[in-house]
């Protein structure tokens, strides 16, 4: 049976993101519902997945018993662990995130940026793309604090290089703040403030100074720490801390 229809007042977009934008599901699981001939647009068949929506006066249903309703809003915050991939589905069969959310009963939920596979802590996840977009957005320079364990004694002088960021591959890339936490024989731990996200933005500063990276965890965004979460654990944010992320901290 056909579900019953959704409206919410939203700029034009393409039909499959407009699916995943209601927390239905993910854009590319969206695709494939498309091509399939499982999604009606003002009750006809669309099978274009880039078909141009307005969803404050078309209908979109899905056809495959699913009825397409408004989700609630959901804020998360994951201890990501060292090994998963931050995507939904991965083509070479890797562990992702989404493991750590099997049987939860959660809507179709959208990283808030990224983590690399061996890079570790502090991920956001939600349904809210307006509330996402302000936390991921170059624009706000939202504070992002690793602790870095790098293959060297880490000393002053060191110190001073990697405060000047480094030319790597044409870009310019910048550290916040660089401050070392501790050092052993043969390693340092680094703590390290971004207010800027390039991709492997830290990995690669620290090659352009010849720094193994052995370990990198995000232990805080903007005042949000990762606290004492268990590794693969997460946990709903609280409505302050969703207030003062959307406020730019």
């Amino acid at each position: 049976m056909v579900g019953p229809p959704f409206f919410v007042a939203m700029t034009r977009t393409g039909l499959a993101r407009a699916l995943s934008k209601l927390g239905h599901c993910s854009r590319s699981q969206g695709f494939a519902l498309i091509r399939a001939g499982q999604v009606t647009l003002n009750g006809r068949v669309c099978r274009d997945p880039e078909q141009p929506v307005h969803l404050d006066r078309d209908i979109v249903q899905v056809n495959d018993g699913a009825a397409l309703t408004a989700a609630k809003p959901v804020y998360i915050m994951l201890n990501k662990p060292r090994g998963l991939v931050t995507t939904a589905s991965d083509e070479e069969g890797r562990a992702t995130v989404y493991d750590c959310f099997q049987d939860a009963g959660l809507p179709h939920l959208s990283p808030v940026g990224r983590l690399d596979k061996a890079s570790e802590g502090l991920l956001l996840f939600t349904n809210d793309n307006a509330w996402a977009h302000g936390i991921t957005d170059p624009e706000t320079h939202l504070e992002k604090t690793y602790h870095v364990q790098v293959g060297a004694v880490v000393d002053e002088a060191l110190l001073t290089h990697l405060r000047a960021g480094a030319e790597h591959e044409g870009q310019r890339l910048r550290l916040r703040r660089v401050t070392l936490l501790r050092s052993g024989a043969k390693n340092s731990w680094l703590d390290i403030t971004l207010d800027e996200g390039r991709n492997r933005h830290i990995r690669r500063v620290m090659e352009a100074h010849d720094l193994e990276v052995l370990r990198l965890v995000r232990v805080s965004i903007g005042r949000l720490p990762l606290g004492d979460l268990a590794k693969g654990q997460w946990r709903h944010l609280q409505p302050e801390e969703i207030r003062a992320l959307k406020s730019g901290g």
